[in-house]
């Protein structure tokens, strides 16, 4: 038989890529035709030539975050050498990144090449999209697309760090361009308000991204995800989807905000003292009902903590949160307010150790002291990998015979994504030729593959890539790159970026561990001679006053390591310093099986 596909090289020639250094895959590859016999001579064909075939169009899909994790959002989009970014976000750090504040994706190639950025378009304003926008702007004057919520947001942000941005807003149903992409935006729901998803497109091809996304028939906000919309778009035909794969492992339907105020209807009416509920600062609309609930069964509300705060009085000014000023109450006046007039609306419903519900839990809140009679709700369910911090505080709520209310006992928080029945309704509404699953866990991004085969999709029309691949797609093929552009985690650590890696954090981990050990000494290098010391100072290994005679051994251990270098002539700073560093080393080890950190300090005298 025949065989109809072209040759692989021809393919990744005729889209204008280099085809060594990546490994790819080609789908719906192109038959090849045999030239048809004319019977025209040389000298006719010469005299009417073929015109020259035009160069095949594409766009380039790179995801920087985002991919085999729930965090750092980043796309990277490129057509006709343009970029669009989508999204820019962040996510906290794991366990054993000791002093990292929070994690961005890596921003260099879109520094490297800012002179291509055209724009940055955002889905909606939560952290892990909008995070690392300003370390971002603070790089690269890029102008940034998103609703007033989101915006809003981002410009708190800005101001925090004194930094300026091209802030540009879009609504739900506005068609605009940003260089030579199209891009539609779409009103969408999700457990943020003014949560968008895009359909971009260009000549080369039409992608739609869902951006965080949830089926709510029911909304808080009175307005549903423009269904009617996403219909037309996919009846236009779709080239590449990319979906939100967070809830893809779990069955069914994911619940409306509705049921999260019914539950919290029939607390607050059987409330009969102080009520402090713990949820997400993002979640406008169900801070919204809390007030709405307040208010209702007669009480005040006052809010706690910094980013709390922060949201709900952005979203007061915006026109999101809709409270007489006369039902708001400073947490530092809560105190004159009886506890069955009163609701407290906080952070901490992930048990961040420095957040306010913690602090309460812990007995330090400046404002705040729990009662006996008080009632805590936490309106949440913990983040993977938050769960042990969120029973640590439940646990000490207990302890002080605190009335707790927890997703475990009651309907009172749903979750803002898509479960399999709802991505089963997109998938059907946008008909997309290719499918690409982003925002997920590798795990999430199989199932959801799976989940679009089981919807009769074709396995080589399915990619599942990692951050800093790349998908060259137009409207016949897609072409899948591995490790094209840089995609490690950039570690923040206080306003740095640069200076913290494998090497500190293997330090860090190390000193808290095992402590540290300093050795100091003056030396006269010239005459060879130990002048003072040498002594030990200790901090996390040791307690000195319980280990007098190991401290002192350890000193003799270096005079002697000190002594024999200089003994041999040799006072180079490096080889003293190392011989002192391994002979106290393998001492230690010896006597306590630990190993600390050993710090050698002389001085030349």
């Amino acid at each position: 038989m025949r065989d109809n596909t072209t040759d692989l090289s021809e393919v990744v020639k005729g889209l204008g890529l280099k085809e060594k250094h990546h490994a790819e895959r080609v789908v719906q590859r192109p038959a090849r035709k045999s030239p048809e016999k004319t019977g025209r001579t040389q000298t006719k064909e010469k005299s009417n030539p073929q015109p020259a075939r035009k160069k095949p169009e594409n766009m380039k899909i790179i995801p920087i975050g985002g991919l085999d994790e729930i965090g750092k959002n980043m796309t990277v989009l490129e057509y006709q050498n343009q970029i669009l970014i989508v999204d820019c976000g962040m996510t906290f750090p794991e366990d054993d990144m000791f002093g990292v504040d929070v994690v961005i994706p890596d921003l260099s190639y879109v520094i490297e090449n800012q002179k291509r950025v055209k724009g940055l378009i955002i889905t909606h304003g939560h952290e892990d999209h909008i995070g690392a926008v300003p370390f971002l702007l603070e790089k690269a004057n890029i102008p940034v697309y998103g609703s007033r919520l989101a915006l809003g947001l981002i410009q708190h942000k800005l101001d925090e760090r004194g930094l300026n941005g091209d802030l540009r807003t879009i609504n739900a149903g506005d068609k605009f361009k940003v260089g030579k992409f199209t891009i539609e935006a779409i009103r969408t729901t999700h457990s943020i308000a003014d949560s968008l998803c895009f359909c971009i497109e260009t000549p080369a091809a039409r992608i739609f991204h869902t951006g965080d996304f949830k089926i709510d028939y029911t909304p808080i906000d009175g307005d549903p995800i423009d269904f009617a919309q996403l219909a037309e778009i996919g009846s236009r035909g779709v080239d590449l989807l990319m979906c939100d794969s967070t809830n893809v492992l779990r069955p069914g339907h994911t619940p409306s905000e509705q049921v999260v105020g019914k539950t919290l209807d029939g607390i607050f009416a059987n409330a009969k003292h102080r009520i402090i509920i713990a949820t997400f600062s993002s979640n406008v609309h169900r801070v919204q009902k809390i007030i709405d609930l307040a208010r209702k069964y007669g009480r005040q509300f006052s809010v706690s903590g910094r980013s709390m705060e922060n949201v709900v009085s952005l979203a007061k000014d915006l026109g999101y949160l809709k409270f007489p000023d006369t039902q708001f109450v400073e947490i530092s006046k809560t105190k004159t307010v009886p506890d069955d007039k009163l609701v407290i609306i906080t952070t901490g419903s992930q048990g961040e150790p420095m957040s306010a519900l913690t602090r309460m839990a812990d007995g330090i809140h400046k404002d705040v002291k729990l009662k006996k009679n008080d009632m805590v709700i936490l309106s949440s369910t913990p983040v993977p990998g938050n769960e042990k911090t969120v029973t640590r505080v439940v646990n000490k709520l207990f302890e002080k015979d605190i009335q707790v209310i927890y997703n475990d006992i009651a309907d009172i928080h749903v979750s803002g994504h898509a479960c399999q029945e709802d991505l089963k309704l997109m998938h059907s509404l946008i008909k997309p030729k290719f499918f690409m699953p982003v925002h997920g866990e590798h795990r999430h991004l199989m199932r959801h593959k799976d989940l679009a085969l089981e919807l009769g999709m074709k396995p080589d029309n399915i990619f599942i890539l990692k951050n800093g691949d790349q998908l060259t797609l137009d409207k016949k093929k897609a072409i899948e790159f591995q490790n094209v552009v840089p995609a490690e985690d950039v570690l923040v650590d206080g306003l740095g970026t640069e200076d913290v890696g494998g090497i500190v954090l293997k330090d860090r981990k190390t000193l808290s561990e095992s402590g540290i050990l300093i050795v100091s000494a003056a030396i006269d290098r010239a005459a060879l001679e130990l002048v003072a010391g040498p002594e030990i100072v200790t901090r996390g290994f040791v307690y000195v006053k319980e280990n007098a005679d190991l401290i002192d051994e350890a000193k003799t251990v270096c005079e002697d390591a000190i002594m024999d270098c200089l003994g041999s002539g040799n006072s180079d700073w490096n080889y003293l310093k190392n011989s002192t560093r391994d002979a106290l080393r393998k001492y230690i080890f010896e006597k306590t099986h630990r190993s600390p950190v050993i710090l050698p300090m002389f001085l030349d005298i």
